[in-house]
């Protein structure tokens, strides 16, 4: 896959059997297809084609060392794929498909390829709940990796037209299965024996992660050099502006993105105003997240002043998106 942005355009894929058919066909060739999923949309390749893989890390300028998602279509394809403890079965069948995903250790049999893994004894898994993502997986019938399809660092798509903005011509074609309705990523729990860890908080929330194994699952530390799952650069997510957190008051020029009812201080002198929930809804907020900072972005504002968002249930996964969105770079 030749990553040079100057590639003939990205094809669009209609979300028929005449799109699946070719997504499908693209990627058991080896090629880079953007695919939705409940979450964002997933820049996806053959999990077990090292070339396919280096492709997408081209593609997205990706450091080699962050692992990758291995989605499958079913629950039982996982299986083939990582060794599940107790933990991981438990939340696998609570919360599969859909937006949680699993780093356990690889299976003897694994298929997912060593570069895909980062090098790690462990393989990230999920199987999603998006009905056209699904179709595609079962018609591929080998694990596809799909990290979000965006530049890396740069923010999450949403929609077709957001993988467009970034990726036309990077990668082969775009599966376009409209808007996505989760809109923050997926939650990631490793299960590496001891006590499961919450890697990245996302689509499931904490609380009902805690619900279902009856104790709070211990929160990752700093991933360090080497992170043991996708999503845990400090630095990610990240528009071309700064992003200025828990802002009260908007300065002259910056853009000011919004919660509830709460109205900083001088926000008539905002470049441009979004609101994520004007009812103050957190899964409204997370699934407009992507989509107002990109907007946001795009007015040219040197810096996003955000206004408070509250941390409990979807809100702890839109401010770490948030935090790491603001992180030095």
């Amino acid at each position: 896959m030749d990553a040079d942005p100057s590639t003939a355009p990205t094809l669009r894929l209609t979300a028929d059997g005449d799109g699946l058919a070719q997504a499908a066909g693209l990627l058991a060739a080896g090629r880079l297809v953007a695919l939705p999923t409940e979450t964002v949309y997933g820049l996806g390749a053959d999990a077990t084609d090292p070339e396919a893989v280096a492709a997408i890390y081209a593609a997205k300028g990706r450091p080699h060392f962050n692992p990758l998602i291995a989605h499958v279509a079913t629950h039982e394809a996982a299986l083939a794929e990582g060794v599940f403890d107790a933990a991981a079965q438990l939340l696998a069948t609570a919360f599969w498909p859909g937006p949680l995903t699993l780093v356990v250790p690889v299976s003897p049999g694994g298929s997912v390829c060593e570069l895909a893994r980062a090098g790690l004894d462990s393989v990230a898994l999920r199987v999603p709940a998006h009905g056209l993502a699904r179709d595609l997986l079962a018609r591929v019938g080998r694990p596809v990796a799909a990290p979000s399809a965006n530049r890396s660092g740069r923010v999450s798509p949403t929609s077709a037209d957001h993988v467009l903005a970034d990726l036309d011509g990077r990668i082969d074609a775009v599966l376009d299965g409209g808007e996505c309705p989760v809109g923050v990523e997926s939650s990631v729990v490793a299960c590496l024996g001891g006590t499961p860890r919450l890697l990245r908080p996302g689509g499931v929330t904490r609380e009902a992660i805690a619900a279902l194994l009856g104790f709070d699952p211990a929160a990752a530390g700093d991933p360090g050099a080497q992170p043991v799952g996708p999503g845990l650069l400090a630095s990610h997510y990240a528009p071309r502006a700064g992003v200025r957190l828990d802002a009260t008051a908007i300065a002259p020029g910056e853009a000011a993105l919004l919660f509830g009812a709460f109205r900083p201080e001088g926000l008539k002198r905002a470049a441009a105003v979004e609101s994520l929930s004007e009812r103050g809804d957190p899964a409204e907020a997370a699934a407009r997240l992507f989509g107002a900072l990109r907007r946001l972005d795009a007015s040219g504002a040197a810096v996003i002043a955000v206004a408070p968002v509250p941390g409990e249930g979807l809100g702890e996964a839109i401010n770490d998106r948030l935090r790491r969105a603001a992180a030095p770079r």
